[in-house]
């Protein structure tokens, strides 16, 4: 009802100042003020009759082709159709009112034909412009209205859209963290067997390691990140199962700046890394195996071995690099930087 309202309004306001404009030099203009207010208030009442008149049908031809022909389907169309409407509809109002007025009423003043028709032309042109301003109007509300709503699912889509996506991420994420387990478990449950039949001692010693290992592993592999500095305590412990389980074969030094301690990284990292270079070389006591661990001042943890490649390479499960790179990536930073050379390979992870 409101917009109702303020179409009627407008239709009231275009009435009276085209009707003014119309013929401005017309001299009932010169005397209107003067003009009894019984007569004043008749003739705004007769404009408040046309101008709801007009408005209503203007209104009743949008609302039946916006259902019979929509503006999305065939716009030229629509609008050429709308519009002769609108014009033939304002000329059937004149036509009506004036019959109506004509032969209802005794008080018409006598004017010559030219005269009378000039004023009734002007009566169709006065309708036939508020008319299309009322539909001009009503059209723009109407496109305004649909965009606004084109817009708004559009909007909503792409949300969901970045929902589905984010949920794919995570679930993509969740099974990259899953691919640490049976890695882990496969390669010291092996060892583990192994230093049993050897030294039963030494096996639980080696087994009360892997379960404080293993324990980490459980609670913070779910983690999207961890503190760099539980990250070393955890590799120390690992570090314990490989000295054990390799012997002088592999030497380690690890090197890290105290204020990168805080920073994070992504939990068992390191570990997989150090775990790909046993894999991947030779670790013998003649030729020992060196994993160089430490930071940069540009902010980056640095894992390093030399390389000693082996006779009889093993078949690669695809965990180590691609597990860290995936990850990196689905989180949103920096992928580590891969560097190799003849005499050795190093990875950069880049401390968030």
């Amino acid at each position: 009802m409101k917009r109702r309202l303020i179409i009627w309004l407008m239709a009231i306001i275009t009435f009276c100042i085209f009707s003014y404009l119309i013929n401005p030099f017309d001299p009932a203009w010169e005397g209107y003020l003067d003009t009894p207010l019984k007569m004043i208030i008749e003739d705004l009442l007769w404009v408040f009759f046309f101008s709801v008149i007009i408005s209503e049908v203007s209104l009743f031809i949008d609302r039946i082709l916006n259902k019979l022909l929509p503006w999305k389907n065939r716009t030229v169309k629509r609008l050429l159709i709308q519009g002769g409407l609108q014009i033939v509809g304002s000329i059937l109002i004149v036509i009506v009112i004036n019959f109506i007025i004509e032969s209802t009423s005794d008080s018409i003043p006598d004017m010559d034909a030219r005269k009378e028709y000039t004023l009734l032309g002007q009566w169709v042109a006065t309708n036939i412009v508020i008319s299309l301003i009322i539909s001009a109007f009503n059209t723009v509300d109407y496109l305004l209205e649909n965009w606004k709503k084109t817009a708004e699912e559009a909007a909503q889509h792409k949300l969901r859209a970045s929902k589905h996506k984010q949920a794919a991420m995570a679930a993509e994420l969740q099974a990259l963290k899953l691919q640490i387990d049976p890695h882990f478990i496969f390669n010291n449950l092996s060892v583990l067997s192994e230093l049993i039949l050897e030294d039963q001692q030494l096996g639980y010693e080696y087994s009360e390691k892997f379960a404080r290992v293993y324990r980490y592993l459980l609670v913070n592999s779910k983690k999207d990140i961890i503190v760099l500095e539980e990250e070393l305590r955890f590799l120390d412990s690992y570090i314990f199962l490989i000295e054990k389980r390799i012997g002088q074969g592999v030497i380690f030094k690890i090197e890290i700046q105290e204020e990168y301690r805080a920073m994070y990284t992504l939990p068992l990292s390191v570990q997989l890394l150090v775990e790909n270079a046993i894999k991947h070389n030779q670790t013998s006591k003649a030729h020992p195996l060196e994993i160089e661990i430490y930071t940069t001042p540009s902010g980056e943890l640095v894992v390093s071995n030399t390389v000693l490649p082996l006779i009889n390479k093993p078949d690669s499960s695809g965990v180590g690099l691609t597990n860290i790179s995936a990850r990196y990536e689905i989180l949103g930073y920096t992928k580590p930087v891969i560097e190799k050379t003849e005499d050795k390979f190093m990875v950069k992870l880049p401390l968030i």
